[in-house]
């Protein structure tokens, strides 16, 4: 146990099937642990107390994941910060790396590695998330949803670092709840928008919700408005190109958006790869 060093927090609502393992991969790493209740009509309270976890209760009428992952580290004491979602858990193989980055002073984020294992057997795959983070004022999420601090922390002049250290997430593919969620999200998304049109981050994950969706026009229409928005973004420019290609077809438009992203970043390999694919259709047809 890292003592004064790790706190370990957590937001969670009806979370009584998974949180037990959650808390009992990183109890005797984290110096406290610290679960901030959404509203739970389960046995999620009574469990994280069982497991030694102070749990605060959170007022979640208005949704901000945000905000709840904010009032968590607000009331964390460790140096670092360990934050983990109720079905994930730690690999006891990265034990060792988290107490070596914890025993150092830095203003840096650490990306985890994430393997997405789903109950239905769909393939697994693997992202990279920032988990593991100093315990600084100014180092804070920021989102309704789909909430990141990686910002806060590059703000700040801080660094982001990759890791080994693994975590497994075992999620429910149900696809009407999935669904569901991305129908909420980007009614929440949308929210966000409006709020704030200079925020063009959330933009991304809305395009990426009507794409779940398979909704290719709407996010076809937002993709094009990224695009514009970020003349200067070669990523931008293949994103968008990808919708004229494949899914709201435009060849020219496509052809156009491709090489604005080499024009950008000369030897863009996706970029590259796109444009090849396209003369080569087009000399078999």
């Amino acid at each position: 146990m890292i003592d004064g060093v790790l706190s370990f927090c957590m937001i969670a609502k009806n979370e009584e099937r998974d949180l037990s393992k959650c808390l009992d991969s990183v109890r005797q790493l984290a110096g406290e642990l610290i679960v901030v209740d959404t509203g739970s009509t389960d046995r999620t309270a009574d469990i994280a107390a069982e497991c030694g976890a102070e749990v605060v209760p959170f007022d979640f009428t208005v949704a901000d994941f945000a905000a709840a992952r904010n009032f968590a580290i607000a009331r964390a004491r460790g140096q670092w910060i360990l934050m983990l979602d109720a079905d994930e858990t730690l690999d006891p193989a990265g034990v060792p790396a988290v107490e070596k980055l914890t025993a150092e002073d830095r203003n840096t984020g650490y990306f985890l590695q994430r393997y997405n294992h789903s109950t239905e057997g769909e393939n697994p795959f693997t992202d990279n998330v920032v988990r593991l983070f100093p315990n600084r004022p100014h180092v804070r999420y920021r989102g309704r949803v789909h909430e990141t601090l990686d910002a806060s922390i590059l703000a700040a002049g801080g660094k982001l670092i990759p890791t080994a250290i693994r975590i497994d997430h075992q999620f429910r593919s149900d696809r009407e709840a999935r669904r569901r969620k991305n129908r909420w999200y980007i009614e929440i998304l949308q929210q966000e928008i409006a709020a704030d049109p200079s925020d063009d981050s959330r933009l991304d994950f809305l395009a990426a919700e009507y794409h779940q969706l398979e909704m290719f026009h709407e996010a076809t229409e937002v993709a094009e408005r990224i695009a514009r928005i970020r003349p200067h973004d070669a990523r931008a420019h293949l994103f968008v190109g990808v919708y004229h290609l494949l899914y709201e077809p435009d060849l020219p438009r496509a052809r156009a958006d491709f090489e604005q992203a080499l024009k950008l970043r000369p030897g863009y390999p996706e970029a590259e790869s796109f444009l090849r694919s396209m003369e080569e259709k087009e000399r078999g047809g």
